[in-house]
Parts: C-alpha cells; sequence; structure tokens
C-alpha cells in the first residue's frame, strides 16, 4: 500500500489595504510564492505590477520602501486586494489552486464608499468582473503584471493599464 501523496499547503492571503477614499481596487488572484515570502503584495522583484503603477500614476513607487509604496496607493485612492483569502496550492502559478477560499468583498460599500472602479490584475481574478458589475462598479480586467505573463510587452501591458484611472 502506498502513502497518498503530500497535500498542498494551506495559505493565507493578505489583509486588504483600502480605506474610505479608495476610490479604485486593484484584485489580483492570490500571492505568489516571493510574495509570501516577502509578506508583500507582489513581492516578486520581476513582477511588474509596482512598475505598472509608477508609469500609470506618474508616482515612483518602485523607489520606495514597501510601507510608503501603500501609503502612496492609498494617497493616489487605489487600494489592493486578492479575490482569495486563502488557498491550497504548491509553487505559484494560478492553475496550481486548489480549495479556494474567496474574500468577503460584500462589505466594500460600506468600508469604501468613494469605490468605483475594480480592476482585475489578470484573467483568474477577472473571473470575479461580473459578480463586481451586478454590484455596481465599474470593472477592467487587465493583462497579468506576473513575471508568468510573457507574451504581452511591458509598453502593451501599460497601454491597457493606463485605464485604471481613465
Amino acid at each position: 500500500m502506498t502513502a497518498p501523496p503530500p497535500s498542498a499547503p494551506s495559505l493565507n492571503g493578505f489583509a486588504p489595504v483600502i480605506d474610505e477614499h479608495t476610490q479604485i481596487l486593484i484584485l489580483g488572484s492570490f500571492p505568489g510564492v516571493a510574495s509570501l515570502t516577502a509578506q508583500e503584495y507582489y513581492g516578486h522583484p520581476r513582477n511588474q505590477f509596482w512598475k505598472l503603477l509608477s508609469a500609470v500614476l506618474n508616482d515612483d513607487l518602485v523607489g520606495l520602501p514597501y510601507a510608503a509604496r501603500l501609503t502612496a496607493l492609498l494617497s493616489h485612492g487605489v487600494g489592493l486586494w486578492d479575490v482569495l483569502a486563502g488557498c491550497e496550492r504548491s509553487g505559484s502559478l494560478d492553475s496550481a489552486i486548489r480549495n479556494p477560499l474567496v474574500n468577503q468583498f460584500d462589505l466594500l460599500h460600506e468600508l469604501c464608499p468613494a469605490l468605483v472602479r475594480v480592476c482585475f490584475n489578470g484573467k483568474t481574478s477577472g473571473k470575479f468582473a461580473d459578480q463586481f458589475a451586478l454590484a455596481g462598479f465599474q470593472t477592467l480586467v487587465l493583462p497579468s503584471s506576473s513575471p508568468a505573463n510573457a507574451q504581452s510587452t511591458f509598453e502593451q501591458k501599460l497601454r491597457l493599464w493606463r485605464g485604471i484611472i481613465s
């Protein structure tokens, strides 16, 4: 008799970075291994998230320490969160996610009364766009900033990411 294969670790995501002035919320799927290790949203050094937002907001977020990046984002009315609160996964690929636990978004209208637009960083989180549209938010599904998304150049991604603030 053989032993069952080891299960993927049960992982917990990050708290939302939002406040009552948040007008735009960017939702990823779930932090990758590098982000979980660093305990930072988009902590993989090759993830283009901070570089893309620096260009979109015309503010050098890349050059700031992590806590200052979050403060700067909030000052621009931009918040961060993920669609998943937890899951089981080996590695960092969204395709490896098992037993996902979706975040509780029902309080967003109360916690973020100024929230107008919800943007999704990639197709996995983008599967939730219709749910947010039905809740009365503008939605925008963006190409993933992940290093695993190599089919688009930075400039191609940036053209679409500029839609966050337009």
